[in-house]
């Protein structure tokens, strides 16, 4: 399979490219816990159906020592027991953020007191902004339809 497109070589998506990476390094610097931050991206890009960004973000978090375990249950988080409160409220609000569409009236006020609950203000604005990221790298290559697989963790460091 090859994609539609070559985001990598096109001048003007290199050029948006560099822009949303540096919000990405600025997300990787806060104090939002890199875990959190893993699972947040695996979580929304298997819902967005975004094969590129689920191996991905599958494979930067094994590297980094997220357990098989847990990944594997991310797709099945309400049921699993492997996961913190603070990581199910992040979860949680990744999904609806992520379902805007789905959902009338968007991110209920629940989901956002669970997450307030556990995380301070700089904490939910990575956590916001993580979300937002994530969608947009996974509608880029969904669009393109971006092959999934041969990732290396560290590939775009």
């Amino acid at each position: 399979m090859e994609a539609r497109l070559n985001l990598f070589t096109s001048p003007i998506a290199a050029k948006v490219g560099k822009h949303i990476v540096a919000a990405g390094k600025v997300l990787a610097d806060s104090t939002l816990p890199a875990a959190t931050q893993e699972l947040v991206k695996l979580r929304a890009s298997q819902i967005n159906g975004c094969g590129f960004c689920t191996d991905m973000h599958t494979k930067e978090a094994a590297h980094a020592g997220e357990t098989a375990t847990r990944l594997h249950l991310v797709a099945a988080w309400r049921e699993a027991t492997v996961f913190t409160d603070a990581e199910r409220a992040a979860l949680e609000l990744t999904e609806q953020g992520t379902r805007i569409a789905d959902a009338a009236g968007g991110v209920t006020e629940e989901a956002w007191a669970q997450a307030a609950k556990h995380y301070d203000e700089e904490q939910l604005a990575a956590l916001v902004c993580a979300i937002g990221l994530i969608n947009l790298f996974n509608r880029l290559n969904v669009i393109v339809q971006q092959p999934a697989g041969d990732y290396r963790p560290g590939q775009f460091a």
